[in-house]
């Protein structure tokens, strides 16, 4: 994925709110679960972690990232985004 695409990524997610929060539980089977569907139907995903959390942004992202087979775009403060392409039928897919 090229420098441009990220940035394009990031824009898109800049004008979203986040779908889901890492908390104290961190990420478990069902957290994956939800993130993996949510992927399917959006393609593009924002996570906040809490200060709570066991884990810290840039982690989760790396976790996230490689559970889901999704592309880590980026780790800013406590928020990240993934991106994943969706082979799910009807989706509205984002334009790269």
């Amino acid at each position: 994925m090229t420098s441009k695409t990220r940035a394009k990524l990031r824009s898109l997610a800049a004008q979203t709110n986040s779908l889901f929060q890492i908390g104290k539980g961190g990420i478990e089977d069902e957290f994956l679960k939800g993130v993996s569907q949510a992927l399917d139907k959006r393609e593009l995903v924002k996570v906040s972690v809490l200060k709570t959390s066991p884990v810290s942004a840039k982690e989760a992202l790396g976790i996230l990232s490689e559970n889901l087979k999704a592309e880590p775009i980026a780790a800013t403060g406590n928020t990240l985004v993934l991106y994943r392409r969706s082979n799910a039928d009807g989706v509205k897919h984002i334009e790269l």
